[in-house]
């Protein structure tokens, strides 16, 4: 790709691609392409993908965090009835 074509979009694109690959890799999950990667992002601004770069690099996983930010939901509703209470519990 030559000079002219890159844009920071694209950096960031290439650069939550390494992190995740890293350790999806090392888990023995196949990579995510950039092409994956661009249709996941594709409707967050640009300057929200600086603020998720931010985030999920103070986490203490990067991979969690990421793929939480992205879709919160799908991980609450997983988890909502697990950790009930019952009487007498604290």
């Amino acid at each position: 790709m030559s000079k002219g074509r890159e844009t920071e979009r694209g950096e960031l694109m290439k650069y939550f691609c390494e992190r995740i690959n890293s350790g999806r890799l090392r888990d023995g999950l196949a990579p995510v392409s950039m092409g994956r990667m661009g249709k996941m992002l594709e409707k967050i601004p640009t300057k929200d993908l600086y603020y998720l770069k931010s985030v999920c690099d103070q986490a203490e996983n990067f991979s969690k965090r990421f793929w939480y930010s992205l879709n919160p939901e799908k991980y609450e509703k997983a988890n909502k009835g697990k950790f009930k209470k019952t009487r007498g519990e604290y």
